[in-house]
């Protein structure tokens, strides 16, 4: 009956044993890829740059004119803000796309514009043009071209959403600005000032699209987002895995010289302790006295 209760009592502690190296290793395997998830999450958003950013253009006429018969003596021009929350949205080092999204009506007078030129300027902090080499750069743009019996064939087909009013007879115009736009670091452009050289050119609404060329790591990590995090996070969990492995056997080692050192060098004299203890208060060489008093005949059995 004895043997059983200690057969139970062994494999009850085996068991317990068993069950909290589990949870152990379980716990520091989940600590330990939440970390590595949290570095790569860190990394990529510091890393990666915004892909896209759009934002309206509003035109406006100078009417500062000296002729005080003439009202409008500009051409359409807005300024845009390149800045977000009070952070620059072009990141330095990075290509850009800028192009402008213009949507104009299919009116008699857009037609007979014809072509007509787009200039845009990117300007620094104090109304300085950035010192980047792209800095400015002039595109056209003009409505594609359409045919009388086109439109009239579109307008009997479409009457009905013409007259209720979800569809109109318009055109979105896309005028590339910049193809790569690479901002200066020490010149970083917070402004862009877009300047349509027509007085007669009709607008509905318009758009600064900027789009990010990516290159490289990034065009990886961008394009492959999956497969790139499993990657970081795999990496990083395996770095931290082997550290914690080696700080734990260094541990270890530590603790088995303790043993070891008792062993060779033998256990301290009953006199210089006491010395020790007069000199020290007497309380941490006793606790020594009686530790290795206690222990020296276990290791030397």
């Amino acid at each position: 009956m004895l043997q059983i209760q200690m057969a139970v009592s062994v494999a009850i502690s085996w068991a317990r044993q068993r069950i909290l190296q589990c949870f152990v290793v379980f716990s520091v395997t989940f600590l330990l890829l939440w970390i590595a998830a949290f570095l790569y999450g860190s990394f990529y958003f510091s890393y990666m740059p915004k892909a896209t950013y759009s934002t309206p253009v509003h035109y406006y006429y100078r009417t500062s004119c000296e002729s005080p018969g003439s009202v409008m003596c500009s051409y359409p021009v807005a300024n845009v803000s390149l800045m977000k929350n009070k952070k620059h949205v072009l990141t330095f080092g990075q290509a850009y796309r800028l192009s402008l999204h213009l949507e104009m009506p299919e009116s008699p007078i857009n037609q007979e514009l014809g072509m007509f030129m787009v200039r845009a300027t990117c300007f620094s902090q104090g109304a300085q043009i950035a010192s980047s080499l792209s800095a400015s750069s002039s595109h056209f743009g003009m409505l594609r071209y359409r045919s009388d019996l086109v439109r009239n064939l579109e307008t009997l087909l479409l009457l009905p959403a013409f007259l209720t009013g979800t569809a109109e007879q318009k055109q979105v115009l896309e005028v590339e600005l910049f193809s790569e736009y690479t901002d200066d670091p020490y010149s970083p452009s917070d402004t862009a000032m877009i300047e349509i050289l027509s007085n007669k050119v009709q607008i509905y609404s318009s758009q600064l699209l900027v789009h990010a060329h990516f290159s490289g790591l990034r065009y990886l990590l961008f394009n492959f987002p999956l497969i790139s995090a499993v990657v970081g996070v795999s990496s990083n969990f395996i770095f931290l895995s082997v550290l914690f492995v080696f700080s734990y056997m260094r541990q270890m080692l530590k603790l088995k010289q303790i043993p070891e050192e008792l062993t060779v060098n033998g256990p301290p004299p009953v006199g210089e302790g006491a010395q020790r203890g007069e000199c020290d208060g007497g309380s941490t060489d006793q606790f020594g006295r009686v530790y290795a008093q206690q222990t020296w005949p276990l290791l030397l059995e």
